[in-house]
């Protein structure tokens, strides 16, 4: 006779394992870097992001993030502008997850964001 088994249990996503994370310090744009919210994907690890400053660049993802950063649009990002051509172009440093975003909302760093009519 054939009995039949049961399938294991899928793991847990990596995405589902971060929103249960507790935060513990939240990184914070230094003095360069400003936030950004992700516009468009252009393709080719390129990106478009409105940044706070109220320019729009042409961002790209540098090649040790390429493969662990993962962005979609409206995601909250920071970007540091290049020394040359910054008003225009820049580099993704980090990305923002979904409670580190809450965090931000409740101490008021990303509150420019919401009063500006542009986003």
């Amino acid at each position: 006779m054939y009995v039949k088994k049961k399938k294991p249990r899928k793991k847990q996503k990596r995405g589902q394992e971060e929103e249960q994370e507790e935060i513990r310090r939240v990184r914070l744009p230094r003095l360069p870097q400003v936030f950004g919210i992700l516009e468009q994907r252009l393709g080719a690890s390129r990106l478009r992001v409105k940044c706070l400053d109220g320019k729009s660049r042409v961002c790209r993802i540098p090649g040790k993030l390429k493969r662990r950063l993962w962005v979609r649009e409206g995601d909250i990002v920071i970007v540091e502008p290049w020394e040359f051509g910054g008003d225009q172009k820049g580099n993704v440093v980090f990305k923002y997850s979904k409670s580190q975003v809450q965090f931000l909302r409740t101490k008021g760093y990303i509150k420019q964001i919401e009063e500006t009519d542009e986003f």
